[in-house]
């Protein structure tokens, strides 16, 4: 915990600040936080994703305890994974949990049409729906067309959407010690840009060849940009520094 909060603050007024977002937090460690934090003394509140650990029920106290503590906290987003079947109970339970001035985030389970149907009522729902795109083992790991499929939906629903896990370097890439295909952050947004203007999804997260996709990047327009972070909005990251090192590399900070 010291270290992540020391590493997030460095980077807060590092030269590439601009492309940190929120400091990731599950619940279950929200009091080691708040410790930490007593000890730094934060210039400004901490900007916090809690990522719900402790199952539904827990939101409530742990949105207290972040509140309580405004002086060094300040909820943005509220993560948490779905049951198997996202109803309209469950989620009208995740909007009276969560503050409405705070962004919510809910994983429906993937795999088969159920996961779909998940998606979009969650998006009917005002939440963003994640996507997670690795874990520890290969059954974590979406195909391209689940992927293809997933920003299909959320393409036409008017809402963003938040990627985590696996997404470990800018462009596809195979993993030398797992033999694992890991999806590339890149990748997942140029084919963002294809999905809003009906090109080949696919195409593009399939794709190894990083010099065409940073050109496909750079050539957004500025109109096509916004549009763009306005649908795939944010990705979970394990490391600060190495998407700026590689995004840096591909010339495209």
């Amino acid at each position: 915990m010291p270290d992540a909060i020391r590493g997030h603050l460095d980077s807060r007024v590092g030269e590439h600040a601009g492309v940190l977002g929120l400091f990731l937090c599950p619940a279950s460690r929200l009091a080691e936080l708040i410790t930490e934090l007593i000890k730094v003394k934060p210039v400004k509140p901490l900007a916090l994703s809690l990522v719900i650990d402790t199952g539904l029920g827990g939101v409530p106290k742990a949105v207290s305890i972040v509140e309580s503590r405004s002086e060094l906290l300040a909820l943005r987003m509220v993560e948490m994974p779905a049951p198997s079947d996202v109803d309209e109970v469950w989620l009208e339970r995740v909007s009276e949990f969560v503050p409405e001035d705070v962004i919510r985030v809910v994983e429906p389970r993937r795999g088969g049409a159920e996961w779909l149907d998940g998606v979009r009522r969650v998006i009917e729902h005002g939440s963003w729906p994640k996507l997670r795109c690795g874990g520890v083992s290969s059954e974590n790991f979406p195909s391209v067309h689940e992927v293809a499929d997933f920003l299909a939906v959320v393409s036409g629903g008017g809402v963003a959407f938040k990627a985590t896990a696996g997404l470990h370097g800018a462009v596809r890439r195979t993993a030398e010690d797992t033999g694992i295909t890991h999806h590339g952050f890149l990748n997942l947004l140029v084919a963002t840009a294809r999905s809003l203007s009906g090109k080949d999804v696919r195409e593009a997260l399939a794709s190894t060849d990083a010099e065409a996709l940073v050109k496909e990047a750079s050539e957004l327009s500025d109109q096509a940009a916004h549009a763009v972070r306005g649908v795939f909005a944010s990705f979970g990251s394990c490391s600060l520094s190495e998407p700026v090192s590689e995004l840096e590399e591909l010339g495209l900070l």
